[in-house]
């Protein structure tokens, strides 16, 4: 298969110009300024040409919660907001302690033809808090562990969970929180994890990455510990660059404006590897009762946008480095930039287009979203995955 996008504005991580790409055989084969080749066309002017994005941390709730979301309906709202592959969180009924949860994800996946998909296993049994035997039993398809959610709230049992990580090659994804603070003072909560698992990051050498880092302090001692050379990554979400004082119930809570522009010195200087969703789709009844969480695969970019780019603190290279370049390094995957080689996975974006968020709208079954009726920039025109399209579908 062959595909030749026309005068686009082409953006990655190192490059912005108006040209051309060509695609063969789901790869990169050629872009430069007026080139040519015999195949099928889609014009891209007027829009700009990027990297598909690569969401670092998202929730599908299959197996076990259906009702929320499945594997279908994530992949679409993955595709709808320009995401080609998805890192799921382990936190499924069953939890994704074993490959055998693994395999079902994976061979899902395949039959949908959609996305790829990384499935994260628990770093703890069955979130146990304690076991951590099940991690013999994994093979190379498994890249992270993490008992998102819920966290390691033992010292030594993370400690030894580090020295294991570095035996299966894996890397530890890091939910900080401390259940004891967290009904006293969640900053607290948040922080304190952070502190003790960047240190033990620095003593045993594990790989770390922090999900959704969310205060002042923390994106401080991320800051002093990559000067320092720990061996650590890290990621924001689109809520917390772009919500202050706001009482929608997520987890980590939205913090304040000072912590927002933390973050975004963070985003500014480096410090921040990676912009990643923390998709957590929920019914209408649970959000009612209280459970923390939103569907941000859909609004993700355009809300990445309007508050970064448009507002001129970053431009639209450093926005695709945070969404596409280094999710892709963290990930091990050759995605994520314009060359040749790479695969063909490209969104394809009218930056111009101004958008309301209308949650009933989306493709996830989960409709929570704190951005109801507000106003963004940057419509998700077409998603192509090894140069084919799989956004708009053809339902």
């Amino acid at each position: 298969m062959e595909l030749l996008i026309k005068g686009a504005r082409i953006v990655d991580e190192n490059k912005d110009f108006t040209g051309d790409l060509y695609i063969k055989d789901g790869k990169i084969k050629d872009y430069g300024v007026k080139i040519d080749y015999s195949c099928e066309r889609i014009n891209g002017e007027g829009l700009v040409l990027m990297p598909s994005f690569i969401d670092l941390h998202a929730h599908f709730r299959e197996p076990g919660f259906t009702h929320k979301e499945d594997l279908l309906s994530g992949s679409k709202a993955a595709l709808r907001g320009g995401y080609t592959l998805v890192n799921l969180m382990g936190n499924t009924n069953p939890i994704s302690s074993s490959m055998d949860i693994v395999e079902y994800v994976l061979g899902r996946a395949r039959e949908l033809d959609l996305i790829d998909i990384h499935q994260v296993v628990s770093v703890t049994k069955d979130f146990d808090g304690i076991t951590l035997d099940h991690l013999d039993d994994l093979d190379e398809r498994v890249k992270f562990i993490s008992d998102d959610g819920v966290g390691i709230q033992s010292n030594i049992v993370m400690y030894n969970a580090m020295k294991k990580s570095i035996e299966g090659g894996l890397t530890i994804m890091v939910h900080a929180e401390d259940k004891d603070l967290t009904p006293i003072d969640y900053r607290i909560s948040e922080n304190i994890i952070t502190f003790r698992d960047i240190y033990l990051s620095k003593v045993t050498g594990a790989r770390l990455h922090l999900c959704h880092v969310s205060t002042a302090e923390a994106i401080e001692e991320i800051r002093r510990a990559k000067k320092d050379g720990i061996n650590l990554t890290c990621e924001v979400t689109p809520h917390h660059i772009s919500l202050w004082d706001n009482n929608y119930k997520v987890n980590p809570p939205i913090r304040t404006k000072r912590d927002v522009d933390s973050i975004i010195e963070g985003i500014m200087d480096g410090t921040v590897d990676a912009i990643a969703t923390d998709h957590a789709p929920h019914t209408k009844d649970d959000k009612l009762n209280g459970s923390p969480g939103l569907s941000g695969l859909e609004t993700s970019f355009s809300v990445s946008y309007t508050s970064l780019v448009k507002t001129g603190n970053i431009d639209l290279m450093k926005l695709s480095r945070l969404m596409s370049g280094n999710p892709a390094r963290i990930m091990g995957v050759k995605k994520g930039r314009i060359e040749k080689g790479y695969d063909g996975d490209l969104v394809l974006a009218d930056l111009d287009k101004e958008l309301v968020v209308e949650g009933e709208k989306f493709y996830s079954k989960g409709k929570n979203t704190p951005f109801e009726g507000m106003k963004f920039y940057g419509e998700i025109i077409m998603t192509l995955k090894s140069g084919k399209i799989k956004y708009p579908f053809g339902d």
